[in-house]
């Protein structure tokens, strides 16, 4: 499986437009720009969403191809990750058809929309043991520390195949304004020491708002990755709005190489 990179942009998201900024990238054309810019500025990677003609989030097989086609023809270094995510419109069984379809060298799937209750794993069983098989690389959305111990029950379960796991923590998704604070991490820290007592686990943050830059510094020095971008955040850690997402990536790139110093 294809790891994932030190830093990863998110250009997009299923719902930001023009009209939150007008550098977010919605067309094909317009996400492979980004993206070319994104890896020059230290992004390893994209977490991408593609929209359909009337700028809509949609999990479309056909989009996704033409995408990750033209992003590897364009920046054929840069690791592509499709995302699965729901929007309150696609069923578990719809999600995971479109990793299927696409056949990905990454993708994201939130637990919670994979897996709604531990009733029925059955189906989600078999498409976790398809990625595996596949060499997908999947990496499982969490939103809580609750989500990670759950997480570790569904491998102690069998319905997640052990081996090499790759999590994200989202930061600030459920607070009250949308803004993520760096303590949001200590809780998912805890939690990941649970985790990887069953399996060897890699985690990624990404967080909501003006607190982006602390939160993923937080990540960083705890021994993260970062996933940084518009669909979470447009603004720099001075407070002024970000030009555009490579002006993201490179603060936190930058942010990283004096880590790492």
């Amino acid at each position: 499986m294809t790891p994932l990179p030190q830093i990863l942009v998110a250009p997009n998201g299923a719902k930001k437009t023009r009209a939150d900024h007008p550098a977010v990238p919605v067309t094909i054309p317009e996400i492979v720009a980004t993206a070319k810019a994104c890896f020059a500025a230290g992004a390893g990677g994209i977490h991408a969403h593609v929209r359909d003609a009337a700028g809509g989030h949609v999990l479309d097989a056909g989009l996704y191809r033409e995408l990750v086609a033209e992003l590897g023809r364009q920046v054929p270094e840069m690791v592509v990750q499709i995302t699965t995510e729901a929007v309150g419109r696609y069923a578990p069984a719809e999600q995971r058809q479109v990793v299927r379809d696409v056949l990905p060298k990454a993708a994201s799937v939130a637990l919670k929309e994979m897996l709604p209750d531990d009733a029925d794993t059955a189906e989600a069983a078999g498409f976790y043991a398809f990625a595996r098989e596949a060499g997908i690389a999947l990496q499982h959305i969490l939103y809580a520390a609750a989500d990670v111990d759950r997480l570790a029950r569904m491998i102690e379960a069998g319905v997640i195949p052990r081996g090499d796991t790759e999590v994200l923590f989202v930061l600030g998704r459920y607070s009250a304004d949308l803004e993520s604070d760096p303590a949001d991490l200590l809780p998912f820290l805890d939690a990941l020491a649970r985790l990887r007592a069953i399996v060897p686990a890699e985690f990624m943050v990404c967080a909501f708002g003006r607190s982006e830059t602390a939160a993923l510094e937080a990540a960083l020095q705890a021994g993260g990755k970062a996933r940084v971008g518009f669909e979470n955040s447009l603004w720099m850690a001075d407070g002024r709005r970000a030009r555009d997402n490579a002006e993201r990536v490179a603060e936190i790139a930058a942010l990283a190489r004096r880590l790492e110093a």
